[in-house]
């Protein structure tokens, strides 16, 4: 075995080409994915984007390469990754047409079957660098196994309950790797952790060890932490490494692990809801009128339009953190600023500020919930906040 670069707790990095790394590893594995070059760069060519020319280029490791010259690089390897393959271990491989179809054919040389092609759509895709084509919205997954297994791991139920109780599709809509993703740094590549958590979610359980040949910052091996599984990353870059690290480093406080944890298993697209505290009476005029409101400004009842915002389609009132009802907003997550003396308008006595957020909801049907929502949090108990339509209903 090479001697680690790195190496805390169920989490090791080797530093090296992986075509040589590989040959010398010898630890099974029950995963590998693959992120590798998708062979893009132009070295010193241009690309012109609206009148400018660009440069485009990620480095000699992702050079433009001929066909035959990837099938090679492709071939050498997945040789040494599936070696190391247990024989119901599945591997994932990212590409974009650059480089996917070689990859296929590779695996097919190789004795493996495809057991998905999974559709990567980004809601926010940067702009393609050209004006003489469809701008690019998507990248591939392929999920494949031996052809000769057939009890590989696939955590259906898991997956079935991630995607709100249907089955997992093959076309997964996640964005690109964030700001709260890349606090320690960021790779040019970089997957984003919930689409790892994604695949590491289908195809492992607790403990399995998963191989990353070319890790770059280490998202699959982070992923894998906080899912509580084992990683081993190959990087040539020490810049990468470090970067890593860094990434690694900062879940040994138990706080930042589960506030990652938290956002890595987000569904991009769970519905939320806004949860507001109000006193007896004014949610008896709030449930009559259709109308809740928060305060605007500096004032601790004021709503914080965060991470989600845009997804709430439900309103629960409550009061001290008990009695609560739940209704669905008649506009998905917007609101709108009101006066006071507007609110008075419909029966209202606001005090504390001259303006108001205010959430227009259908209080013909209200929503019975069969999950006692644990609202009360001290101080918190009084502040509005969007939380998971998941916490009090069975979706």
């Amino acid at each position: 075995m090479p001697t680690p670069y790195y190496s805390i707790s169920d989490f090791t990095l080797y530093q090296g080409d992986s075509l040589e790394l590989l040959k010398s590893i010898d630890e099974p594995v029950d995963m590998i994915f693959a992120d590798p070059p998708y062979f893009l760069s132009t070295g010193n060519g241009k690309v012109n984007i609206n009148g400018q020319y660009i440069k485009f280029d990620k480095g000699n490791w992702d050079r433009v390469r001929t066909r035959d010259e990837k099938n090679e690089f492709n071939m050498k390897w997945l040789s040494s990754c599936c070696r190391l393959l247990k024989e119901n271990g599945t591997i994932w491989v990212c590409g974009t047409y650059h480089n996917i179809f070689s990859v296929e054919k590779c695996l097919d040389e190789l004795g493996f079957k495809i057991i998905n092609m999974v559709v990567w759509q980004k809601p926010d895709p940067p702009t393609t660098l050209s004006d003489k084509r469809l701008n690019f919205c998507a990248e591939y997954l392929i999920w494949a196994t031996r052809k000769r297994c057939k009890d590989y791991t696939f955590n259906y139920d898991d997956l079935f309950k991630l995607n709100g109780g249907t089955q997992m599709q093959d076309v997964w809509k996640i964005s690109a790797a964030s700001a709260w993703e890349n606090k320690c740094g960021k790779h040019p590549t970089q997957k984003p952790l919930r689409l790892l958590y994604r695949a590491i979610l289908a195809s492992t359980k607790p403990g399995d060890t998963i191989l990353d040949p070319f890790s770059g910052s280490s998202t699959t091996g982070i992923a894998a932490t906080l899912m509580n599984r084992r990683y081993i990353g190959c990087e040539m870059s020490q810049e990468f490494l470090d970067l890593s690290i860094r990434r690694r480093e900062q879940l040994c406080d138990s706080n930042a692990f589960m506030a990652l944890k938290r956002r890595m298993e987000e569904d991009p697209e769970e519905v939320m809801v806004l949860v507001n505290h109000a006193r007896t009476d004014l949610k008896e005029q709030m449930i009559k009128t259709g109308i809740c409101y928060t305060r605007v400004g500096e004032s601790k009842g004021s709503v914080l339009v965060t991470y989600g915002f845009e997804r709430m389609q439900y309103v629960l009132i409550h009061t001290n953190g008990t009695d609560a009802h739940l209704f669905r907003l008649k506009s998905k997550g917007s609101f709108q600023i009101w006066s006071k003396e507007t609110l008075v308008k419909y029966g209202f006595n606001p005090e504390s500020s001259p303006y108001y957020a205010v959430f227009l909801f259908d209080n013909s049907h209200e929503i019975p919930f069969p999950k006692t929502p644990n609202l009360r949090n001290k101080i918190m108990t009084y502040r509005a906040k969007i939380r998971p339509l998941g916490d009090f209903i069975e979706i």
